[in-house]
């Protein structure tokens, strides 16, 4: 197992795109801790040597952050997932507030299965990907307690502008923005003075949250619904992550983020699969 940050961990071969990119942003963003478990055949049988490694490093974890049975995050980063021709958005599963060995054990296995579902299969058809020798590497974090989850775009792609930032954010994690169940809040920012350029509001009438027991989705109460999830300020803090990290990584990019306590994490930072001119 590798430890987000540790040597090895931003090695796009040995971990896939996913955690490589966190990795190698973890000493300079609000990236939540982990470990990965390192790229394999995603048919393949996961062995007890290779389970005992995960114990180990889940428990190390734990006593990083202080939480004996930690709630996490786990998620799919294949070798080839994340890349600028395709991103495997929603392809693979992701699960969420994760608890205890028992659960953890299920949701790998899960998370690996997920890389050679008949889904995942048409869509390496469809993007003229090897569908044979599947390798799958399995990023474990430490699940960040969202009040507001979001997604940006450093360059506007849809209208064409790159120096306009996408934000799309709602309440809660950031799960239901990605899968589409939720119609979030969208800003737009300028990438040249970083000012507001338009907000639309959306009604959002659900939230995904982290619980004692898993996550749950919950109605968002009435007050909450029409108001805007990002303060102005927030809104703006983000698309300066978004910049910073386009000129980091060398490509426009395509963040996951969350804020928590006042704070600001970065969940995922992956190309842009379609760029503006």
């Amino acid at each position: 197992m590798l430890a987000l940050g540790a040597p090895g961990s931003d090695e796009v071969g040995l971990v896939g795109a996913k955690a490589a990119n966190l990795a190698r942003l973890a000493g300079a963003c609000r990236v939540p801790p982990g470990f990965v478990i390192p790229a394999r055949p995603a048919a393949g049988p996961l062995t007890d040597e290779v389970w005992h490694a995960v114990v180990e490093a889940y428990h190390a974890l734990a006593a990083e952050v202080a939480d004996p049975d930690v709630a996490v995050a786990v998620r799919s980063s294949a070798v080839d997932e994340d890349g600028d021709a395709a991103s495997f958005a929603g392809q693979h599963a992701t699960i969420l507030g994760v608890r205890g060995e028992t659960a953890l054990r299920a949701a790998v296995i899960e998370v690996l299965a997920s890389a050679v579902t008949p889904a995942a299969q048409a869509y390496r058809a469809a993007h003229n990907l090897p569908a044979e020798d599947v390798r799958i590497a399995v990023l474990v974090q430490q699940l960040v307690p969202a009040e507001v989850s979001a997604v940006a775009f450093s360059q506007n792609v849809v209208a064409g502008d790159p120096d306009e930032v996408v934000i799309n954010a709602s309440w809660g994690l950031g799960e239901p923005i990605v899968s589409g169940e939720v119609t979030p809040d969208t800003y737009l920012v300028s990438a040249l003075e970083f000012t507001i350029l338009r907000r639309d509001l959306a009604d959002k009438t659900t939230m995904r949250v982290r619980t004692p027991g898993g996550v749950a989705t919950l109605a968002v109460p009435d007050q909450l619904r029409r108001t805007p999830a990002l303060a102005d300020a927030q809104a703006v803090a983000i698309a300066h992550l978004a910049c910073d990290l386009e000129r980091t990584m060398g490509w426009p990019v395509d963040i996951e983020c969350a804020y928590a306590g006042g704070l600001l994490y970065l969940l995922q930072c992956r190309p842009i699969t379609t760029r503006a001119a």
